[in-house]
């Protein structure tokens, strides 16, 4: 308990304090450390297979762009009771369960939705985590918090669910979401540019330059700086209008930093709010950045060890030569591959970090279907299905032409009837 409860007084002689936070050892006899954990723990609803109903639209039927996926659903979600939320399986029914976690994450990662932004090591093409993402700092209405809200309420679900996401942010985030303090090593391992900029003013009378001659070379005449995003904006209030010089460029360079290391402060906490919903954020403190994007992500390589585990057989034989050669294919993929062969069997891209908690097994299903067809999947039953074919060479040409080809479900038609049958609702209520 005192590893994991350092805030405790759990000293036996504290029986007389008021206090939740040094009840201690009788606090937690006395049944005072349930309130503060809240029903985020010990309440598990039974009986329940999903939450509430979520309703999406794919396609408009007035002519109208639809609202992205990840607005029309966290502009539902966050409406709900937190406690309708905490399920064990699924927090809320939405037809494509699955698919539509990889579109919605799709639509943060390409700029739909315009909560994420490219690491500035990205854009510029050096350094570590180009492929990795910050939260906006510009984003801070109150329409931007809501949606980071629901962010929060989406890494909550995962973590109890057990249910990976999609997610590919960069360390530092990870980082302040456990709470754990940003260093100057965090920036430059998203900004590199910026940081040895900073380091050039800093030091800049290692390159002859003095206080005569600094303006001619510093492009900067006040304290302003470079936003995440590329904006130039004022490092402290009324940094504007507060000259930047020689001698005061040190006391720059340590606002710069400060400022970068806390822009997406309220964007943070946003997440944890919407993170709270669903599990006690607190606890998040005892985790390393690393073991929290676990928990929340799942790991990103595809292990075919690990598959072979939850593995199940219907109508063939694991000695069968169809499987044999379906393992030998797998195994040759790369990365890349099986994580396309995961979304085209099970319409996600990554597996949970703890084998035990796979939930549904991966089945491989022998159907009677001509030779050298394609396979197919129900990605809803993580379901394989496999025609017979003539050789290991020819299985593998078709199993990349269908993960290659068939990223989406296809249930546009069933989408545009149900928006017909309802044309009567707004496009724009979601």
């Amino acid at each position: 308990m005192y590893s994991s409860w350092r805030l405790l007084n759990l000293s036996p002689n504290n029986q007389n304090s008021t206090s939740h936070y040094n009840a201690g050892t009788w606090g937690i006899v006395q049944g005072q450390l349930r309130p503060l954990l809240a029903p985020r723990v010990y309440t598990l609803p039974m009986g329940k297979n999903y939450g509430p109903q979520i309703t999406v639209k794919r396609i408009s039927t007035r002519g109208r762009k639809c609202k992205p996926i990840f607005v029309q659903i966290a502009r539902q979600v966050v409406k709900l009771n937190a406690s309708d939320l905490r399920l064990p399986s699924r927090a809320w029914k939405v037809k494509l369960c699955f698919f539509f976690l990889l579109l919605i994450f799709k639509e943060l990662e390409t700029g739909v939705v315009d909560l994420l932004i490219p690491s500035p090591n990205a854009t510029a093409e050096v350094g570590y985590n180009r492929d990795r993402f910050l939260f906006n700092p510009s984003a801070c209405l109150d329409e931007h918090l809501m949606q980071f809200k629901f962010l929060g309420i989406l890494m909550g679900v995962a973590i109890r669910t057990k249910k990976p996401l999609d997610l590919h942010l960069a360390p530092m985030v990870w980082k302040q979401l456990c709470c754990i303090p940003l260093i100057l090593e965090d920036l430059e391992e998203v900004d590199l540019l910026y940081v040895q900029t900073l380091n050039s003013i800093l030091h800049i009378e290692d390159s002859g330059i003095t206080e005569e001659n600094f303006h001619e070379m510093i492009p900067l005449d006040s304290f302003v700086g470079q936003s995440a995003d590329g904006k130039m904006v004022p490092i402290i209030p009324g940094g504007n209008s507060i000259p930047l010089t020689f001698s005061n460029r040190k006391e720059y360079v340590e606002r710069a930093i400060e400022y970068r290391l806390h822009e997406m402060d309220r964007q943070v906490a946003a997440v944890r709010e919407g993170m709270s919903w669903i599990v006690p954020v607190p606890l998040l403190s005892l985790l390393t950045a690393k073991q929290l994007e676990q928990m929340v992500c799942g790991m990103p390589e595809i292990s075919v060890e690990v598959l072979k585990k939850v593995v199940r057989y219907r109508e063939v034989d694991e000695q069968h030569q169809l499987v044999q050669w379906f393992w030998h294919t797998l195994e040759e993929f790369s990365n890349e591959e099986r994580v396309l062969f995961m979304r085209f069997v099970s319409g996600r891209s990554r597996l949970p970090a703890n084998t035990a908690d796979i939930s549904q097994r991966f089945q491989i299903m022998k159907v009677d279907r001509p030779y050298d067809s394609l396979p197919t999947s129900q990605t809803c039953f993580f379901q394989l299905r496999l025609p017979p074919y003539s050789s290991q060479l020819i299985m593998a040409e078709r199993l990349r032409y269908a993960i290659n080809n068939c990223r989406s479900i296809d249930m546009d038609n069933y989408m545009l009837s149900r928006n017909v049958d309802n044309a009567e609702g707004s496009d724009t209520d979601y």
